[in-house]
């Protein structure tokens, strides 16, 4: 079971609401993380520099404060292969979905946008269904 962080959360959702809020404003952009990384890996030369380095904090921010702090959350990842597995699967129902959790579920819903609002609803059912199944039909924690 992980600890329950508020303090922790509300700062992660201030900061992640800030990010889309500014990408919206300076670049006029939806800030969905599958289309960032999907532009910059075609490489978009028209606007591949602020995308590789959104991607850099993201990815560089965390390992910047384990290394330095220690882990904030008070527990340990998942299995590396584990995670490689749902990050391909998130990747496969990124496509299926047209959009990302970050698209849809904070800068589509923030626009009143329908399909946003229904993409996120289907999403959180999917996962709340797959920490049912995980947690009390398998016995994975």
């Amino acid at each position: 079971m992980t600890e329950f962080t508020p303090g922790l959360s509300v700062l992660g959702g201030l900061f992640i609401g800030l990010s889309a809020a500014l990408g919206f404003v300076f670049f006029g952009r939806v800030i969905g993380i599958s289309g960032i990384l999907g532009r910059a890996l075609h490489f978009d030369f028209g606007e591949i520099q602020w995308r590789v380095w959104f991607l850099a904090g993201l990815i560089g921010m965390p390992l910047v404060l384990e290394l330095s702090v220690g882990s904030l959350h008070g527990f340990d990842p998942s299995h590396p292969l584990a995670m490689v597995v749902a990050g391909l699967l998130v990747g496969y129902g990124t496509r299926l979905g047209s959009g990302c959790t970050s698209g849809h579920g904070i800068c589509g819903i923030s626009r009143l946008s329908v399909r946003s609002i229904v993409a996120t609803g289907c999403f959180m059912t999917s996962a709340i269904l797959t920490v049912f199944v995980m947690r009390q039909l398998i016995g994975v924690v």
